[in-house]
């Protein structure tokens, strides 16, 4: 075989140089082509054409002075010279079928070593506790209950399991840790909870096997967030290991987020506040909630007095009128990037190392999560002195692509809070006591600002904190009702229960004694008469 594809590649090469050859005298049927070849190369002896083989063939005997040539020709897929490779072989040869040259080494796709087989067993799991809604401010929340069912279900006839654990931990992730391009300056985790669902190996059949785990999530954890400076999320992981013989398989995983929010109480009654701008007599009243939510508008009603006052110098009225006014809800996030145990410095003393521990740089960082600009909207009133008043009722509400965090106080540093800010555009006209009509511009004016401050947390809804809908506990269920004092067996009748009951209460005889106790009243009775 080796001696045929050595003889297939030297006389492919012959023939294309026939081919070459012939075509060049074909192409010019109306008389003589001009040569591409120059007349100083026309003196050269012909081209030789024995060309190198592209490779040699080794047999047993030469495999010693196998070799590989400097250069080797590439040919095209769709090239003419193809076709002809194996024609002029089996001129030459005489052969009429043909050999089929394979390789081996060559995959094309997807290899077979890439699939993986099935998994023996599949990881799944369903909640059964309400949504995680810590309810009232990190010092005085509970917490929230999480429950839920872990499901192992086993494909296999029987599979051995050598352990099943889970674990719920809280992973805070630093967007400009203390050192960047520091996995472990970015990334905290801390592990809340850890079940074990099987101390030892155990070996299943085949179906679905449910382990049930619970936790109380304390109240003073922080909500789950996704800010510009810092995330936290709760992740939720399960592993099963199986085994087969002594070797243990491909661990089997399953990896969920849970999303913890907190709701903090609103009150009845809005806020009331009262600014005064000097040295103008301008005075703003607002009354506005405290409490807002990320889905929803609210409402905040402004009144401005002292807008109008009048110069008794020259007999005129002065007024403030209010030309522009935006509203912008900013939220401040601050952190504490810590320092990794690398990146920390050390120290000899150790009250020091404690301290280097929770060392790291403060993070702050503040951003609009709603604004809007009114040029029109309000109403105003000039007719007196006294009474002139601008009356604005403003609705704001925070955009929803801007993914807002709520406000959350933890132990590790984080904070998010929360602002409205009013800023009103004011400028000032006078007009002539008597001609309140003609009014002028005096090209003064006055830029008011107004911070409110403002609760952003999730609603409540109709739910309640855990501690308030538990059921009661053995010390508050009250004494149960007094038991017979005979045992009451299935052989006994109706009319003997009826006795026990009618002889303790001593209000007559049994069915039995029916008779003689009539008789023994009408002897009574006649005795007596």
């Amino acid at each position: 075989m080796p001696h045929r594809v050595a003889d297939f590649l030297r006389s492919s090469t012959h023939s294309l140089e026939i081919q070459v050859s012939n075509w060049t005298k074909k192409s010019a049927p109306g008389g003589p082509r001009r040569r591409r070849d120059s007349p100083k190369r026309s003196g050269k002896p012909p081209r030789s054409t024995e060309r190198p083989p592209s490779f040699a063939a080794i047999t047993d005997d030469d495999s010693d002075d196998a070799y590989t040539p400097p250069y080797t020709p590439r040919l095209k897929m769709g090239d003419s010279r193809a076709s002809s490779f194996s024609s002029e072989s089996h001129k030459e040869h005489g052969h009429h079928h043909h050999h089929r040259i394979s390789f081996p080494s060559l995959h094309f796709g997807r290899s077979s070593k890439d699939t993986h087989p099935p998994a023996p067993a599949a990881l799944d799991w369903s909640l059964e506790s309400p949504p995680i809604v810590m309810y009232g401010d990190p010092e005085s929340s509970t917490g929230a209950l999480l429950s839920g069912q872990l499901f192992l279900n086993i494909k296999e006839e029987s599979l051995e399991i050598e352990s099943l654990n889970a674990t719920l931990s809280i992973h805070v992730t630093q967007k400009k840790p203390f050192v960047h391009h520091c996995a472990d300056c970015a990334s905290q985790s801390t592990e809340l909870k850890k079940w074990v669902f099987l101390p030892h190996p155990l070996v299943m059949k085949k179906g679905e096997h449910t382990f049930p785990f619970s936790v109380l999530l304390e109240g003073h954890l922080p909500a789950s967030m996704d800010s510009p400076l810092v995330s936290i999320a709760y992740e939720f992981k399960a592993e099963a290991v199986p085994k087969s013989g002594d070797t243990p398989l491909a661990p089997i995983k399953l990896e969920k987020v849970l999303d913890v929010k907190r709701s903090l109480p609103a009150s009845e009654n809005p806020h009331h506040s009262v600014r005064v701008f000097p040295p103008t007599n301008i005075k703003a009243s607002a009354h506005y909630p405290h409490v807002i939510h990320p889905i929803g508008s609210h409402t905040l009603s402004l009144r401005l007095d002292g807008i109008a006052k009048h110069n008794a110098k020259v007999n005129t009225i002065e007024y403030w009128r209010l030309k522009k006014l935006t509203w912008k809800i900013e939220e401040t996030v601050k952190t504490v990037a810590p320092a990794c145990s690398r990146h920390s410095p050390k120290s000899s003393d150790g009250a020091e190392e404690q301290q280097q521990q929770k060392k790291g740089i403060v993070r702050c960082e503040s951003r609009i999560i709603g604004e809007k600009t009114l040029y029109s909207g309000w109403k105003s009133d000039y007719t007196s002195l006294t009474d002139s008043l601008v009356e604005v009722e403003l609705d704001y509400n925070v955009c929803k692509s801007a993914k807002p965090s709520c406000d959350t106080k933890s132990r590790d540093g984080t904070e998010v809070t929360h602002q409205l800010m009013v800023e009103m555009v004011v400028s000032q006209e006078w007009a002539p006591v008597n001609r309140p009509s003609l009014v002028t511009h005096t090209g003064v004016g006055r830029i008011l600002r107004m911070h409110f401050a403002t609760i952003l947390t999730e609603r409540a809804g109709i739910g309640i904190s855990w501690d308030n809908e538990a059921p009661p506990i053995y010390q508050d269920v009250p004494p149960s009702p007094p038991a017979y004092s005979e045992e009451i067996t299935a052989d006994n009748s109706i009319a003997e229960m009826n006795e026990s009951l009618d002889s303790c209460c001593g209000r007559g005889l049994n069915r039995n004694s029916t008779d003689t106790s009539a008789s023994g009243h009408g002897g009574a009775g006649s005795e007596g008469r």
